[in-house]
């Protein structure tokens, strides 16, 4: 299993990104997709969760109302909408997979190389 993030940049505040994570190899039962971030110096938290078969999502509580999270089932692919954008949200974004969702890192199976936020206030 392969997962490629992709669509970081450089933003200011209030700014929109989006953010891809494409699955390859044998995925098929890897039903839980989630994003994650890591700020310089911080740990590595939870953003969203989606359940791959059914689309229910979840998401922190610091992202709530701001960031979607779907998927594209011919693709493949795990979308991150992230919408109104703070400094506070600077981090390195990863994808990961499992076989059902959840908030918790040490869960996951498979991650992908992350891909790198910075927003300037």
């Amino acid at each position: 299993v392969q997962l490629q993030a992709s669509g970081g940049g450089l933003v200011q505040a209030g700014d929109s990104l989006r953010l891809s994570c494409a699955a390859s190899g044998r995925t098929f039962s890897l039903y839980g997709r989630g994003w994650f971030r890591q700020a310089p110096g911080k740990e590595r938290e939870f953003v969203a969760a989606i359940n791959w078969s059914a689309g229910s999502t979840y998401y922190a509580d610091s992202v709530k109302d701001r960031f979607t999270i779907s998927r594209d089932n011919a693709k493949n692919t795990v979308y991150l909408q992230m919408n109104s954008l703070k400094p506070e949200d600077t981090a390195v974004y990863y994808c990961a997979a499992r076989p059902s969702p959840s908030s918790r890192r040490g869960d996951y199976d498979y991650w992908g190389q992350g891909t790198l936020v910075t927003v300037s206030s």
